[in-house]
């Protein structure tokens, strides 16, 4: 090991117990020392006792106070050099503290409170530790047999277990025990860092429960192993301290490949991959919100599902499915309850923001989430845990009813949300949307980088853009028309702010009521409800030294003079600013001088009539052509160096031609490039897999659109593709 004072805490530790044995029968003294730990530091005193009122305390919740995974490096200084002054410990205060197993907050002494432990519980612990410092100076068999008594009593007490148990004993003499934690364990059975014939000579364990005999079976057979020349490390002490490190790079390479596969999944084609907006969610603080208290005291939010352990290890809401049928009903479905596991482990994230309910009506809380998903194995029982800042404590009926599940992701019912919030203080939800202010930059090279468009094309486009206030981007299939929208108006705005874009599709269906403002059902008759538009006008208008960005998919698909109303003459760019009376409301609206939409028209649908010429003028069109032949898509199909990926572009090239030169096709019915991105991300093997897809599934099946009434073509080019990519 390089760093030489890395297990200077273990001196310090072992005078500390030492002395601390002397306070066995003199506890009312012990305990106005901690009390005044924690009046010399100004730090608030944890809760060791029920409201506080501490009138026993054992040694091992004693260490607790400063072996706490929560706790600030300054606040562990500041009580450890306390107790040195206070106990008259000699020995150097230490310099580190890596690899020492700490408790969870929420489960920091080993007692229960008074009104839920039995009488001898707390002499039992100061038994325990007494035979092992005991033990320790001599390990005896006479020795041995009283700390397994105290051992086996110790961890069945309520809230114990091996795991603990045995940190405890760690703290007080690592020479001779083991801290048999989740980390050890891991490190020991299955990361396959140790000798598979010394792991096979291990006894088996399950559960948190193992007895004393196997303990130290396992501490006798490691002890033996480590003082060989095979073990890398000479004591309990560097194979702790080595658990701990490879466990965190190991936990630290999941939570960036699980990051990297979330982005993958969903976000990239929108260029939303690598933002993270606040989400909003409805949980219930167990059945009858039985545990709203103890979550509202402690500042978290915690769930079930213990058996299944710790959620991190589990890839997938399958995997975790699977396990609820293993450790529960294997006829159960579980699907809900994987959904809400997953969600709470992955999903969730800080600044996010949680509603607590109890029932199907009632709310009785709200908070910010704030910290990434724990798995606190020292908890009694919901050991799943976040820590959440709990802002509101009270009781209002919701006429919705609220979802069924455990954790639910309401973000999407915008209505709900919106009924949730109008519940609580206006100033404090817009200190919550503050949360999030920092977005990753983007700009012109960025867009470049991923859009096929040479740099004079993308200046052209902006000018429209910022000239006309208004464009259609439209184009055949798959050439991006999708893809280049959100990144277009990120690269203009400089940052990939998702407050200031927002995308809608239209359909046949769209009305006026949904883009501007209409009268819906409500539980008291109807209610005038503002639309997507309006709403994201407002926000921009308040804002209005940035640019907002309204962005339509499928444009022609619905029918815009309906849609847009008496705001068809706001378009124009001269007309931003100018006030107009609403159908529906006594008041003017205007479209704000900050605001521009971007359009998305297929050129190839045959289906959809032409725009209406008053709307045509107020817009700017700007085609997007299959770009294989720009210096980034060449880019690209050099690196995948494939010669059917090679042989297959020059095959789309010849057949664009011939749609090009179809009188009843043109070149809006040309084969994008699109089809074609995104795959570097296979094999060799995989990737002629995915071009027979594209070719079978998607190409064949469009062209047999095309040329509907000309097989002939059809077999032709169908040909011609598949004998690209033999």
């Amino acid at each position: 090991m390089n760093n030489t004072n890395q297990f200077d805490w273990i001196d310090f530790y072992k005078e500390f117990a030492n002395t601390l044995l002397q306070y066995k029968n003199n506890r009312e003294i012990l305990i106005e020392k901690v009390q005044k730990i924690y009046e010399l530091t100004g730090i608030d005193m944890p809760t060791l006792e029920r409201n506080k009122q501490l009138v026993d305390i054992d040694p091992f919740t004693i260490f607790g106070l400063f072996n706490k995974s929560s706790m600030t490096v300054d606040n562990r200084n500041k009580i450890i050099s306390t107790v040195a002054n206070l106990f008259d410990i000699k020995t150097p205060i230490p310099t580190s503290f890596d690899g020492i197993p700490l408790l969870m907050n929420q489960n920091a002494t080993y007692y229960c409170f008074i009104d839920e432990r039995d009488e001898d519980d707390i002499d039992i612990f100061w038994d325990l530790y007494e035979s092992a410092l005991l033990y320790a100076n001599d390990s005896s068999s006479e020795n041995a047999l009283i700390l397994s008594q105290y051992f086996d009593l110790a961890i069945n007490k309520k809230g114990n277990g091996t795991s603990k148990i045995t940190m405890g004993l760690y703290w007080i003499a690592p020479t001779h025990f083991l801290n048999l934690d989740r980390r050890n364990t891991w490190y020991i059975y299955v990361s396959g860092k140790m000798p598979l014939d010394l792991v096979n000579n291990l006894p088996i364990i399950s559960g948190d429960k193992i007895p004393a005999s196997k303990y130290f079976e396992i501490v006798d057979k490691l002890r033996a192993f480590l003082s060989s020349e095979q073990s890398t490390f000479k004591n309990f002490m560097e194979l702790s301290f080595e658990a701990w490190r490879y466990s965190e790079e190991v936990n630290r390479l999941k939570r960036a490949e699980k990051k990297q596969s979330k982005a993958r999944a969903k976000g990239a084609a929108l260029a939303d991959d690598d933002i993270e907006t606040i989400h909003y969610w409805i949980y219930s603080p167990g059945e009858g919100a039985n545990i709203w208290n103890e979550c509202y005291d402690n500042n978290i939010m915690a769930i079930g599902w213990d058996a299944i352990g710790d959620l991190n290890d589990y890839n997938s809401k399958g995997e975790m499915k699977q396990k609820m049928k293993e450790c529960y009903d294997p006829s159960g479905s579980y699907t809900n309850w994987a959904c809400a596991t997953w969600e709470f482990a992955n999903e969730m994230k800080p600044g996010d923001i949680v509603f607590a309910k109890n029932g199907m009506h009632l709310i009785i809380g709200r908070g910010i989430v704030k910290s990434d998903y724990i798995y606190d194995s020292q908890r009694r029982e919901f050991r799943n845990i976040r820590k959440v800042e709990w802002t509101d404590r009270g009781e209002w009926e919701c006429s919705r009813q609220s979802p069924m599940k455990t954790l639910t992701d309401i973000t999407s019912f915008t209505d709900y949300v919106e009924q949730l919030n109008l519940f609580f203080d206006r100033n404090m939800l817009d200190d919550v949307e503050t949360i999030e202010t920092s977005y990753p930059t983007y700009d012109k090279d960025r867009f470049l980088d991923s859009v096929y468009m040479n740099d004079e094309t993308y200046n052209t486009l902006v000018s429209l853009v910022k000239g006309k206030k208004n464009i259609i981007l439209q184009g055949a299939p798959g050439v991006g028309k999708t893809f280049a929208a959100k990144r277009l108006a990120y690269s203009m705005m400089g940052v990939k702010d998702p407050n200031r874009v927002m995308m809608v599709q239209f359909h046949q269906s769209y009305s006026y009521e949904d883009f501007i403002m209409g009268f819906r059902p409500s539980e008291n008759g109807f209610k005038l409800k503002y639309g997507v538009f309006y709403e994201f006008c407002k926000r921009a208008e308040v804002d209005s030294d940035n640019d907002y960005f309204f962005i339509i998919d499928e444009i022609n698909r619905g029918n815009l003079s309906k849609i847009f109303g008496e705001l068809f003459m706001l378009l124009e760019s001269d007309k931003r600013g100018v006030a107009l009376q609403l159908l529906y409301a006594d008041e003017k609206f205007s479209i704000p001088e900050n605001l521009y939409i971007i359009g998305m028209m297929n050129t190839a649908d045959r289906s959809l009539a032409m725009l209406d010429y008053a709307l045509r003028r107020r817009f700017a069109f700007f085609e997007l052509k299959p770009a294989f032949e720009s210096y980034g898509f060449k880019s690209y199909q050099k690196s995948l160096n494939n010669d059917k990926f090679d042989k297959l572009i020059e095959c789309i090239k010849q057949l664009n031609l011939a749609i090009k030169s179809d009188e009843t096709l043109g070149i809006g019915f040309c084969i994008g490039h699109s089809y074609f991105c995104d795959l570097d991300k296979f094999e060799t093997h995989e990737l002629e897999a995915a071009l027979t897809r594209i070719v079978d599934f998607e190409i064949i099946p469009l062209l047999s659109e095309y040329w509907f009434d000309d097989a002939d073509m059809v077999n032709e080019w169908s040909n011609n593709l598949r004998s690209a990519i033999q």
